[in-house]
């Protein structure tokens, strides 16, 4: 167990403000030693504001040695709360909910006071709160993935062992046990560096590159994979590394780089954005820019995973895929080294972080992007479900026929996201006030819906073109099928994405899930029909299907781009797959086992069948063909292995003990 010595606290005259000196002594390496040979450093400097020490003193000494205190810490906090409106200063609420939140050590930063990182250290937090002492007030934050942006800890990954409920989910169960006090932080990093500036990332880098420690890149934590979290880790976290967003009518390359052939407009991403902030700058220009496919997009950071996995979104397939519209970036590379990534700086470091997959070969601090030129939009929503269970076979006719459909869809211009389950948790065609012969309920768990755009054309149009498929769905309706379908016009990109781009997604669910890439060739194949059923599962297993129709258009034509790291399947498939079961809240490792057999050994086992040559969203073969390539440059730019994440290139050098440890490979 790792032990805190020497503490004490001294007020320095010119900042009337506290230093913290904590001396460690590393005794034990099964909680934070998670690299071989790793050593632990000696110092951490923390500078706190006098008005909060006694906050940070409670914190310590009632989040490690007590469970019953929760009463005594909403006095603190509305003490603390009082003496800011007195004092005209802003405190984050993070702080105070991560303070409410577990007392885990030293808690969230103080944004607008004076509670900062110095030099890049870090802060510890140690157990989470015990699940009684969580408040009414604070249970909707616990589901909402835009509030988890702003915290340190990730709201994608498991972040509780043993016996400790994960937090997030819906069941009020969570919140009534009093006893469960046997909570660790599971794969949540240890420490982490608020980075507000690049010298606390590089300094971050330097100090786990110095003593052998597990390093974790992090902006909002939105992944699926567990590659911004990881046991016994230190993480540097750039959401808050701000420097703003600047708009350039005529994209100017950085020191006149001949290479690069865009004219059109850009933006320079300076930081930890999210998709919501760049939307609304790009909206207020009459332009667009690609981003997250959600109409807030506050969970999607601008220049992580999102960005360096491929990054998929409405505007996709007229305008190319995330990781396409990068034409330049700041990278701190493992050397501390703020470096600019172009055609003609560092080629390959460039080629790398524009697809090739996140948080393994350096810091992006900043991204230059494309802005293109609004457009009017066309939407169609269709939605169609059998009107009683008997009528499965011709329902899972339909959907193979929009799946039959999609490649020349596609090559009109429409592209979307949709949705199917032959069994599904919650509706997914809603009541439309349906008649045959009287009225029946139209709240379908069986159903298929998708929303599918045309830029540059109107609902005529999109009608027009649609029309041969409408006439496949016809003899359906009314005697099998229920089918609606609605169109709509949208002066600009914005007007649309906001009204029918999606919902913000809940957090705190479990599931497993599988995708693939499908060609031309998988969608038209005889054997779709097999492989729907394979993939649709029975009714008792819940499985839903996700489309992801944003292939095809640009995204393919982006594949004559040389800097281009993102997998080569992307270039030929049309819709991204998507498949996902989950399980009941509690549910043992042995039902949970059998849910993940059944993804990968079954239903992708079915997709890969069906379309072998493709490969899988990596936000989801991830690399394909650029995999040997992308291992060189990797091996270039970080040759210690300092930056590693589950999936990512290089992961195969390093294996995860069943204690969390993190070693070489053998």
């Amino acid at each position: 167990m790792t032990t805190i010595g020497n503490l004490f606290f001294h007020i320095p005259k010119k900042h009337r403000s506290f230093e913290m000196v904590f001396a460690t002594h590393a005794r034990d390496e099964s909680h934070a030693t998670n690299r071989q040979d790793q050593q632990r450093p000696s110092t951490y400097f923390l500078k706190i504001p006098r008005s909060t020490a006694i906050l940070v003193l409670f914190s310590i000494t009632f989040g490690f040695f007590a469970g019953g205190y929760s009463s005594i810490w909403g006095g603190f906090i509305n003490e603390l709360e009082s003496e800011a409106a007195r004092r005209n200063e802003a405190i984050e609420p993070g702080m105070v909910y991560d303070l409410l939140n577990g007392a885990r050590g030293i808690g969230h930063l103080l944004k607008a006071g004076r509670l900062n990182s110095i030099g890049g250290h870090a802060y510890c937090m140690d157990r989470p709160v015990a699940p009684s002492s969580y408040s009414q007030g604070i249970r909707s934050f616990l589901e909402d993935g835009v509030y988890y942006g702003t915290l340190e800890g990730s709201p994608y990954a498991k972040t509780l062992r043993l016996n400790c409920s994960t937090i997030g989910h819906a069941s009020d169960q969570i919140f009534t046990i009093s006893s469960d006090l046997n909570c660790t932080l599971g794969d949540q990093p240890v420490y982490t560096v608020n980075a507000t500036e690049s010298g606390h990332v590089a300094k971050g880098i330097e100090f786990a590159r110095k003593y052998n420690i597990r390093l974790v890149i992090r902006d909002t934590g939105h992944d699926l994979l567990r590659r911004s979290t990881g046991y016994g880790s230190l993480q540097i976290w750039i959401r808050y590394l701000r420097n703003g967003i600047d708009f350039q009518k005529a994209y100017t390359p950085s020191a006149q780089c001949s290479r690069s052939t865009w004219a059109g407009s850009a933006f320079r991403i300076g930081g930890g954005y999210t998709w919501s902030d760049v939307l609304a700058e790009a909206a207020s220009r009459g332009v667009v820019v690609v981003g997250g496919g959600t109409p807030v997009s506050k969970s999607v950071g601008c220049l992580g995973g999102w960005m360096q996995g491929g990054g998929h979104g409405p505007a996709a397939h007229d305008f190319g895929l995330g990781a396409d519209q990068v034409l330049e970036a700041e990278v701190v590379t493992t050397s501390g080294q703020v470096v600019t990534a172009s055609p003609c700086q560092h080629p390959g470091l460039f080629f790398a972080i524009r697809g090739g997959g996140g948080g393994t070969y350096g810091v992006v601090l900043s991204t230059t992007v494309k802005a293109h030129p609004t457009t009017k939009v066309a939407a169609q929503q269709l939605s169609f479900a059998p009107l009683n269970s008997s009528y499965v076979p011709e329902f899972m006719k339909a959907v193979e026929l929009l799946y039959n459909a999609y490649p020349d869809l596609s090559d009109n211009g429409f592209s979307g996201y949709g949705s199917w389950s032959i069994e599904s948790p919650t509706p997914l065609v809603y009541n439309y006030n349906y008649t045959l012969g009287g009225p029946i309920e139209a709240n379908f768990t069986i159903g298929f819906t998708h929303t599918v755009s045309l830029f540059g054309k109107t609902a005529e149009e999109a009608r027009s073109l649609f029309a041969p498929i409408a006439a496949q769905l016809a003899p359906f309706n009314g005697k099998s099928l229920f089918i609606n379908t609605t169109y709509s016009s949208f002066p600009t990109y914005a007007a649309f994405y906001s009204a029918l781009s999606g919902i913000e997604p809940p957090i705190g669910t479990s599931a497993a899930i599988g995708s693939r890439l499908l060609d031309r060739k998988a969608l038209t194949s005889r054997r779709l029909n097999e492989s729907l059923y394979t993939i649709a599962g029975t009714p008792e297993q819940f499985t839903s299907v996700n489309i992801v129709f944003v292939g095809g258009g640009q995204v393919a034509r982006d594949g004559d781009d040389k800097y281009s790291g993102v997998n080569p399947a992307w270039r030929t498939s049309y819709v991204h797959n998507i498949v996902a079961r989950g399980w009941a809240p509690g549910a043992d490792e042995a039902t949970k086992g059998t849910v993940y057999r059944d993804i990968t050994d079954v239903k992708v086992r079915a997709m890969k069948d069906l379309a072998p040559d493709t490969g899988a969203y990596m936000n989801e073969d991830f690399y394909g063909k650029h995999a040997k390539k992308l291992s060189s440059i990797k091996k270039k730019y970080d040759p210690m292995g300092v930056f590693y994440c589950p999936t990512c290139i290089g992961s195969e050098q390093w294996e995860e003990e069943s204690t969390g440890r993190l070693c070489r490979s053998k």
